[in-house]
């Protein structure tokens, strides 16, 4: 069976940075200092800007002169500087997979096609869009591994997004929804307050030895609404009369995903650790989904797990969704936290909406 290992990682913040104190104004409900007290979040970055009323500001329709400036710019920037770490030409890649729920039109694959085209990709190297939030990167991992050792991919590459600032508008994001029958309404406002933008790459090669690389992965299913968008499919277009605003927003049922994080993603860590429980003390790095800077102070301090060793931005980038994982590891690589090559043995989980969950262990 071949070793799948991690050859490289790029990753992409946009360098706006949008405060508390903005969105509060943008979008009433809570305060800048509760945003801060409730989520540890003191700013995230956008791609877009918004003006005072909370209103995303376009680029001008041919983005190429305020390039990066969508989901696909994103996450080209991302890819070529995986490529770049891993000295690998795009011609060698066998597959294509882009994690993201905000691409720049939603049909035909077509994010991951224009990066096929602009990286000038092999005519039979697969290219698509998989429709996944925040815990959609390891588990796609787990699928592009497994198809690897099996032999039918060699290099591979896994690119993963969240783009939220053009979605944003007042009506959308002051809006409320009704969850389920008999539950309590909840408020668009708070998506607004904790997602950010970014994108994030890795390069997977099926050339390791025994002992190195993906030494466990894992992945599941489960069924509940962390998150909530009942807009952009068939049964609710805007001409049908029967969506509203908030049909259009990320909906975060805050209660939900608190009951919940803890939940999966220990059973995340678990899984991976059984496959190999003489290599838990190693672990250097843990590369975890971040709802908020809250809730993941509190899983760390309930799974014992060493503060220092635990990789952190989401106060400064806000939730990056299926991208944060990826940025996390691309930012210690250049930071030279852990080197490709050195051993490093680092740990990645996460569980996102609808649900999907995944991890790995994995020795750089």
């Amino acid at each position: 069976m071949n070793t799948v290992r991690v050859i490289g990682a790029g990753a992409f913040v946009p360098s706006r940075a949008i405060s508390n104190a903005r969105l509060a104004a943008a979008f009433p409900g809570w305060s800048a200092e509760r945003i801060l007290e409730k989520t540890g979040i003191r700013e995230r970055r956008y791609l877009w800007d918004i003006d005072a009323q909370g209103r995303a500001i376009a680029p001008p329709e041919n983005d190429r002169p305020v390039y990066p400036a969508s989901n696909t710019d994103m996450c080209e920037v991302a890819l070529r500087r995986a490529l770049t770490q891993s000295g690998v030409d795009a011609r060698e890649l066998d597959a294509l997979f882009l994690v993201t729920c905000s691409p720049d039109e939603l049909n035909f694959n077509h994010d991951a096609m224009v990066l096929h085209q602009r990286l000038g990709c092999r005519a039979d190297t697969f290219a698509l869009v998989i429709d996944d939030g925040c815990g959609g990167t390891p588990y796609i991992l787990d699928m592009a591994s497994k198809m690897m050792q099996g032999g039918r991919f060699k290099t591979v590459a896994v690119v993963a997004s969240s783009l939220l600032s053009p979605q944003l508008h007042p009506d959308v994001y002051t809006d409320e929804i009704t969850p389920a029958p008999g539950r309590k309404t909840l408020n668009a406002y708070l998506s607004a307050y904790v997602f950010g933008d970014g994108a994030g790459a890795v390069v997977l090669r099926a050339d390791g030895k025994e002992g190195e690389g993906i030494l466990a992965s894992m992945s599941g299913n489960a069924h509940a609404e962390l998150v909530i968008r009942r807009g952009g499919g068939m049964m609710r277009l805007p001409y049908q009369g029967r969506t509203r605003p908030a049909d259009l927003a990320f909906v975060v049922d805050g209660l939900r995903v608190a009951q919940s994080y803890s939940v999966y993603m220990r059973q995340c860590i678990e899984a991976v650790l059984a496959e190999r429980p003489e290599l838990r003390s190693e672990v250097k790095r843990y590369y975890f989904h971040q709802p908020n800077k809250r809730l993941m102070e509190h899983f760390i301090a309930k799974a014992g797990l060493p503060r220092e060793r635990v990789a952190l931005n989401v106060d400064r980038y806000g939730n990056t969704s299926a991208a944060g994982k990826l940025i996390l590891l691309a930012e210690d690589l250049e930071a030279g936290r852990v080197r490709l090559g050195s051993g490093d043995l680092v740990l990645v989980a996460a569980v996102g909406a609808n649900v999907h969950y995944g991890a790995q262990l994995i020795r750089l």
